[in-house]
């Protein structure tokens, strides 16, 4: 990847050039990220955590306020038009940090406290169910970054190539993401099935809601490759970043 052209990279342009990511944007989505962190801590760490069985979360909640109070401070500070425009590589490495908080690590955390109010489960087995499901979330990770690599070199993310073009070949689309889709749907049969036995479905709503919360923290180790090559593009390719003006730079010219 780290000799492929500019041109391999240029679909990942897409959310640049249609201002997704432009960072007027990426600052307005700090300023809101500030106060949806610290709701969904209060929540995460005060009532979702009151009379869990969870280990060491008074632990856990000190590192994570660390952490989350860290981000906050860097997300009020890169929300700042004269800083972001000088610095959008660290803006969206901020960005991609808030987003894994925010929607990834604390709604995990969430369905862990609430799985551990339950009359029917242990510490012990509440610790082990948290190893498979960051397990399972790693091999998601390392398994969308091998199938991200793969088609990179390919070209398919070449302007014109195959990620570009429109989704006909829906078979081929399916195959090529097989993998995730195996891994993620055993994930799923694994935390219903463990969910069910510990609960003996004595409430439906702890157990959609902690399974959707697992779900979504899958989801964000799915797209946090792509998140990454576009901060390595950003760094490498002048052209993934944007004027003074405000505007997007041409391809074709590397950065320093």
């Amino acid at each position: 990847m780290f000799r492929l052209p500019e041109k391999y990279f240029a679909v990942l342009r897409g959310p640049l050039e249609s201002g997704r990511q432009h960072p007027n944007n990426l600052g307005a989505m700090l300023i809101l990220s500030v106060f949806l962190q610290a709701l969904l801590f209060v929540l995460v760490y005060i009532v979702g955590a009151d009379r869990s069985i969870f280990p060491s979360i008074e632990k856990l909640r000190f590192i994570h306020l660390i952490i989350t109070i860290v981000l906050v401070i860097f997300s009020l500070i890169y929300a700042i038009p004269s800083i972001f425009m000088r610095q959008q590589k660290i803006q969206y490495l901020i960005t991609i940090l808030v987003s894994q908080n925010l929607f990834g690590f604390l709604p995990l955390m969430m369905a862990l406290f609430f799985l551990g109010k339950g009359d029917n489960i242990s510490a012990e087995s509440l610790l082990l169910f948290t190893y498979c499901i960051v397990g399972f979330g790693l091999l998601i990770f390392i398994i969308t970054s091998i199938r991200f690599y793969i088609l990179l070199r390919k070209g398919a993310y070449r302007s014109g190539g195959k990620i570009e073009q429109k989704r006909t070949n829906i078979e081929s689309n399916i195959k090529s993401l097989l993998p995730i889709i195996i891994v993620v749907s055993l994930g799923v049969v694994y935390t219903l099935q463990y969910l069910i036995r510990s609960f003996n479905l004595y409430d439906f709503e702890i157990v959609f809601l902690a399974t959707v919360a697992i779900i979504i923290f899958f989801a964000m180790l799915f797209i946090l490759p792509e998140q990454l090559v576009i901060l390595y593009c950003k760094y490498r390719f002048d052209s993934f970043n944007y004027n003074k003006k405000g505007d997007l730079k041409p391809m074709g010219r590397k950065g320093a």
